[in-house]
């Protein structure tokens, strides 16, 4: 736990209460508009509109996933104490992983919002990661890996560094455990260059690869070195930090015989 902070089950209800409070009341704008044909009827989107209406879980699967509302921000602010609740209990599933919820964060420009709106999606954010690398056993059915978390939190903040802070300063078997399997997720991707999600856009990509890249590579080695099975794996994040002919013709390189 970080000096300062309530233990993470604390302080991640006291964040989804404070979400609550600071988004009651709140409603789609009046005049939004949706396509009947593609994402639902009349009937669905007034409840948008109207504040407080607990949504069924496909509606709200189609309220934060929508890509074309005339104002996101404030369909995203109608839903958050609901969609909060639903992401922490396992309940949200997106077609390709985590990041499309982080993406809709950032569609809603959460950062902008009035002052303790914002601060309570950054709460919620923090101690919910706080909480996910300290859980040595979910409690619900299916939690959400922390490596799909992080990649909703930077796409969310459009950055990584912030929650690689939190990782790097919270030690012990069971964040090291999820680093390890972090760490598995991602190295095909990052050695190719790639970022193991899509992101918002190229330009992001890039930034955010490089965070998780120079991370990696500067923390793995350090808190893997003495883990049981991890030999291949530290090779390959080895090999993240090389460039050129010498990551390829490093006798590790996937593919070659050693």
């Amino acid at each position: 736990m970080l000096p300062g902070t309530s233990p993470p089950p604390l302080r991640l209800a006291r964040a989804l209460d404070a979400l609550t409070d600071a988004f009651r009341g709140m409603t789609a704008r009046a005049d939004e508009v949706q396509c009947t044909c593609h994402w639902g009827g009349a009937e669905e989107l007034a409840l948008l509109k109207t504040p407080g209406v607990p949504l069924d879980p496909d509606l709200l699967r189609r309220a934060w996933d929508a890509p074309d509302w005339g104002d996101h921000g404030a369909v995203l602010r109608r839903i958050l104490p609901q969609f909060a609740r639903a992401l922490v209990r396992g309940e949200v599933k997106p077609a390709s992983g985590m990041y499309e919820v982080g993406r809709s964060f950032a569609r809603g420009h959460w950062q902008r919002w009035p002052a303790q709106q914002s601060a309570a999606v950054r709460e919620f954010l923090h101690a919910w990661w706080a909480h996910s690398l300290l859980d040595p056993a979910p409690a619900v059915p299916v939690p959400v890996p922390v490596h799909e978390l992080l990649a909703l939190c930077a796409e969310a903040a459009g950055t990584a560094a912030p929650w690689l802070a939190v990782w790097e300063s919270v030690r012990g078997e069971v964040s090291d455990r999820h680093l390890a399997e972090a760490a598995a997720a991602w190295e095909y991707g990052l050695l190719g260059d790639q970022l193991p999600w899509d992101s918002w856009d190229d330009e992001d990509e890039s930034g955010l690869r490089g965070e998780l890249s120079a991370w990696l590579v500067r923390h793995v080695p350090e808190r893997l070195r003495t883990r049981e099975g991890c030999e291949t794996l530290l090779h390959r994040v080895r090999l993240i930090g090389l460039a050129g002919p010498d990551r390829w013709e490093d006798p590790h390189w996937p593919g070659h015989r050693y």
